[in-house]
């Protein structure tokens, strides 16, 4: 029977219009769970590792038409998502090593020092007639003494050297026999004619050219200082007269003989970089700018200047145990000089120095000697320089090495800074 209107057509469409209604909240329930679904999936793919994103994507449920009922893919949802994003699980952390559990140096200790840390370690010597007596200076007014070889060391107060106006940087001290000397910046200088249990004051001239860098004893009542400028002063009468030993400062002479040939002369700023004493009276010392480097011998008038034989700026140069150079260039490199005595002819030598600049060198044989440098750097020769071991045990030291000094075959010790002494074992 087909009806053409009426009230009973109108039911008809009512119940059509509630059936649709039902799909559009069914499929709308759906909707929202697959986007649910979708955003949750893409939060954890920034979260997770790639791996679990593969497994991630066999976790994350898809909605279906067929599903009983919305609210049921909802919690199936939330169950799987909850396990795909358990805690990772991660490598336990370890504390980095402290400084105190460092392997121990195969041949050197580390002696602890009672200074502020920042203290720059500049020279070492002892008491010839009593080994176990010695001094250690540094900067901000360091003056260190030690009555057992060097295993502790104590500070001491000179009276005379504690000026409340300045901060004295002690660069270098000496023994001959019980007369001592050690001498700083601003100048000063310390005489001592009793193995150092006591010291005075010596005063020094106002003109005196250049700060004061190295002295060495030499005798009763003698000593030699240099200048960084070059001048060469000895004294036999404790230091109360000085008697020139070069006729002129190395800025005269360089402006003397500036059309010699000598690369970079004409840039020279008048100061050394670094001087070195040979055990015969004879001193090689570096230019400022490390472009050319200069000689004298006893009994010379003037600083002989040299050209560099190498396209690095020199660090450092000084004396090998049989009376040749050795010669250290800027970014780490080794030069031997070929032959004995004072020559511009050099050879490089491989080192391991990781890139860090090697600062000196130091022999303890004619065949034995060790290098030090920036960031812990400590090499090893025992056949007179032609190949070196690097020790790598002193990596762990946290400090540039700047001085090696063997006072014998027995007693060494290496200098840096923040108050970093390393004393050989042998």
């Amino acid at each position: 029977m087909i009806w053409s209107g009426g009230p009973c057509r109108e039911g008809g469409i009512r119940a059509q219009a509630a059936t649709r209604s039902a799909r559009e909240q069914r499929t709308a329930h759906v909707s929202a769970s697959m986007a649910t679904s979708s955003t949750a999936t893409a939060s954890l793919h920034l979260l997770l590792p790639a791996s679990r994103r593969r497994q991630r994507r066999l976790l994350v449920p898809r909605a279906s038409a067929r599903s009983d009922s919305p609210a049921v893919d909802r919690r199936r949802f939330i169950a799987h998502t909850a396990a795909a994003a358990a805690p990772l699980v991660l490598p336990r952390w370890t504390p980095a090593a402290r400084a105190d559990d460092a392997p121990a140096l195969s041949e050197w200790e580390r002696v602890y020092l009672p200074i502020d840390p920042g203290v720059v370690l500049l020279d070492i010597a002892f008491v010839p007639d009593d080994p176990s007596h010695g001094f250690l200076l540094g900067t901000r007014q360091t003056i260190l003494e030690t009555k057992d070889g060097g295993n502790t060391w104590f500070p001491r107060s000179i009276p005379s050297a504690e000026d409340e106006d300045f901060n004295y940087r002690f660069n270098s001290v000496s023994f001959k026999g019980k007369e001592g000397w050690i001498i700083g910046k601003p100048a000063i200088l310390l005489h001592t004619s009793d193995a150092g249990e006591s010291w005075e004051r010596i005063p020094l001239s106002a003109q005196l050219p250049g700060n004061m860098v190295y002295i060495k004893a030499t005798g009763e009542q003698s000593a030699e200082m240099v200048t960084d400028e070059g001048a060469i002063y000895v004294t036999s009468n404790r230091g109360y007269n000085w008697k020139a030993a070069v006729q002129e400062t190395v800025s005269a002479t360089l402006n003397r003989t500036v059309s010699s040939g000598i690369s970079g002369a004409s840039y020279y700023t008048g100061t050394f970089n670094t001087v070195n004493r040979s055990p015969d009276g004879r001193y090689v010392a570096v230019s400022s700018r490390g472009n050319f480097y200069l000689t004298w011998e006893p009994g010379q008038p003037f600083w002989q200047p040299h050209n560099r034989a190498v396209a690095r700026r020199i660090q450092n140069m000084g004396w090998r145990a049989d009376g040749g150079l050795w010669l250290l260039v800027r970014g780490g490199g080794l030069f031997l000089s070929k032959g004995t005595g004072i020559t511009e002819d050099f050879e490089e030598v491989q080192v391991q120095s990781r890139g860090f600049g090697i600062l000196d060198v130091g022999y303890r044989s004619q065949d034995e000697a060790w290098a030090a440098g920036g960031s812990g750097v400590l090499l090893k020769t025992t056949n007179g320089g032609k190949s070196w071991v690097r020790d790598k045990a002193a990596d762990n030291i946290a400090a540039n090495l700047y001085s090696v000094k063997f006072l014998d075959d027995t007693k060494g010790f290496v200098l840096g800074n923040d108050g970093v002494l390393l004393r050989y074992l042998g």
